[in-house]
């Protein structure tokens, strides 16, 4: 007999009949033998209807109150389908977050779990009941009895650590589409059904699709090594798994709040080319990275600057043995890229640096935990270790530095995030070689048209800086996604200077610019532009890895559209580009045609 969690989201429960429908879907599971959970939503617009309610008698509500009012939602959709159940004859008891034990932080309207006591729930499974959870709540303590709520994703969140505390075979996650897609439907229309996927690659595709999985839940998957299994609420077809790694032993206690790093890797096998003073249009990368690729070499980093005048900086990493190959290519590149847009900046010059390292911090728990980027840079800046470059992804963060101060940087970092092993060092290889060779090079692309991104100038070029800038946004909670360092030195006032450009959320632009031009006397950088018309496009794949070739395809897609690169930052599974935000949804189409990821069978998403 197998143990499964289930959950179905708001739009399942909507109505009588579709619970009634999600009733004989529960009662077929049971009666083929299945000890069986159920985590439930609020019927359909229940929530927003519970907080426009509250805005009308308050301009700004409790939030504590905010939560005992917003719980009441899922208590009548878990009250109905246990009723449901039961007139189908199968046994079933519908119970609240508080009396299955959920205990969350004492954070109202946004609590993470920290453990669940299963005594209750377990008895009823042996007695043969379906138990029917109210997804998206639970208490502060068991003393306390406070209600919480979990936020954004919490009824996925909910029911993924259910499976992880009762260690369950499988967690399917019911919704209005039939899977996981390459892409979202609503903007491509050919977007098809992925049968598999990683929880890495899903974590880093976080806006992909309908958003049918929030990160909350990906991260708890994929730190339990619990199966997910996303499948339509409407249709008997398999759906999509999202297969996780086996984990390393960790503790229930505070499931939520896990250690956001797993590990700290390093690569000492690396070296540096980067092209000074590019064309900023459309084909140059392409241009690159496809003589690059015919050359079959393999690329780590790549990163694209923002714009000074007409011109940008291109860099990137490759295994020491290929630098001699890398830098023939763009040596032979550089002459033909002479700026005639602006005679003044120069013609384009190469730059090779041969004794570089790459240390990263990878964890699904960094995932909306803003500090964590800023807690790297400052452990390497107190190590007297330089940032040569960035590169961020949602999972990852890695830095390149002189290959003589990795031993260095390795001990503080592993020492600052509590560290003591590895599970997936990528000493000569990287963690996904082995297993993914035969999966195809990009598992799905992302459209994401909701940031903004800041650049600041003339940053002086020493250690510390870039922690200190990153540690002021994350004090005010403010996440920040890509970050770019560029890699051309300026002289101000007698100072070597940097840019530095990364990109955040809109809504917090203006905070993040606020905060960072009252620094700015005592930091000693320039000016702070911001920049809300842009959009980020992301191809994923475990399957890229070793794989030469890969991002200089998606970068010959956008130039034959004569869509122009602002920024490009990638990791080993990701690559992302920022572009105008009038271009974003047709970079997307293009890059999704690119890569062949097209069905046969057009998905349509409800509204």
């Amino acid at each position: 007999m197998a143990l499964i969690v289930q959950k179905y989201g708001g739009t399942s429960v909507g109505s009588v009949e579709r619970i009634q429908s999600v009733a004989q879907r529960v009662v077929k599971t049971a009666q083929a033998g299945n000890g069986l959970v159920v985590v439930v939503s609020a019927m359909g617009k229940t929530t927003d209807g519970l907080v426009k309610l509250a805005h009308e008698i308050s301009t700004s509500p409790n939030r504590r109150e905010m939560d005992m009012l917003l719980s009441t939602g899922e208590q009548q959709s878990i009250a109905l389908l246990s009723m449901a159940i039961q007139e189908l004859g199968q046994p079933a008891i519908s119970m609240t977050g508080a009396q299955v034990g959920i205990v969350t932080e004492a954070e109202h309207t946004r609590a993470r779990i920290l453990s669940i006591e299963t005594d209750r729930l377990q008895r009823h499974l042996q007695d043969g009941r379906v138990v029917v959870v109210a997804g998206f709540q639970g208490i502060s303590s068991l003393i306390d009895l406070e209600i919480t709520t979990l936020g954004r994703g919490g009824s996925d969140t909910s029911a993924v650590a259910l499976a992880a505390a009762l260690q369950a075979d499988c967690c399917e996650i019911y919704t209005d589409v039939p899977g996981i897609l390459t892409t979202d439907p609503r903007l491509v229309p050919d977007a098809q059904l992925m049968s598999e996927i990683t929880s890495d690659e899903m974590l880093e595709l976080a806006s992909l699709g309908a958003k049918v999985l929030h990160p909350r839940a990906v991260e708890i998957a994929r730190n339990y090594g619990v199966t997910l299994v996303v499948r339509s609420s409407w249709t008997e077809d398999p759906g999509t798994k999202v297969v996780s790694p086996i984990p390393q032993p960790r503790p229930l206690e505070g499931l939520e709040i896990a250690q956001p790093v797993d590990a700290v890797e390093f690569d000492t096998d690396q070296a540096k080319v980067a092209l000074l003073r590019v064309p900023d249009r459309p084909g140059i990368a392409a241009r690159l990275f496809g003589e690059i690729a015919t050359q079959d070499l393999d690329v780590d980093l790549i990163i694209q600057s923002i714009h000074e005048g007409n011109s940008n900086d291109i860099a990137f990493t490759v295994t020491q043995n290929s630098l001699n190959r890398a830098e023939a290519v763009a040596a032979a590149i550089a002459p033909a890229l002479r700026n005639q847009i602006d005679p003044l900046a120069g013609e384009a010059e190469v730059m090779v640096d041969r004794r570089m390292a790459k240390v990263s911090i990878v964890g699904a728990g960094m995932i909306g935990r803003p500090g964590v980027a800023a807690q790297m840079f400052s452990t390497l800046a107190e190590a007297g270790v330089n940032i040569e470059m960035i590169s961020t992804s949602e999972v990852q963060v890695s830095c390149a530095i002189d290959q003589d101060d990795c031993d260095r940087a390795i001990a503080a970092l592993c020492q600052a995030f509590n560290v003591t092993r590895s599970p997936a060092k990528s000493i000569g290889g990287h963690r996904w070689q082995q297993a993914d060779q035969l999966a195809p090079p990009v598992r799905g692309a992302a459209l994401d048209l909701k940031q903004a991104r800041l650049a600041i100038r003339h940053v002086p070029d020493r250690p510390g800086l870039a922690s200190r800038i990153f540690s002021l946004l994350a004090d005010r909670n403010i996440s920040v996604d890509m970050i770019i360092q560029s890699q051309r030195c300026r002289l101000v006032n007698g100072i070597a200077t940097r840019d530095i450009a990364f990109t955040v959320a809109a809504l917090d632009a203006d905070e993040a610019q606020a905060i960072l031009q009252a620094a700015a006397p005592e930091l000693g950088y320039g000016e702070i532009m911001v920049d809300r018309s842009i959009a980020k496009v992301s191809i994923v794949g475990t399957g890229m890895v070793g794989r030469p070739g890969v991002a200089a395809r998606m970068f010959e897609a956008l130039s034959k559209e004569q869509i122009n690169i602002q920024m490009i930052a990638t990791s080993e599974i990701k690559v992302s580009c920022l572009v105008a935000e009038t271009e974003g949804t047709r970079a997307l189409q293009v890059i999704h045609a690119a890569f062949e990821l097209s069905g046969n069978e057009r998905i349509v998403v409800p509204a």
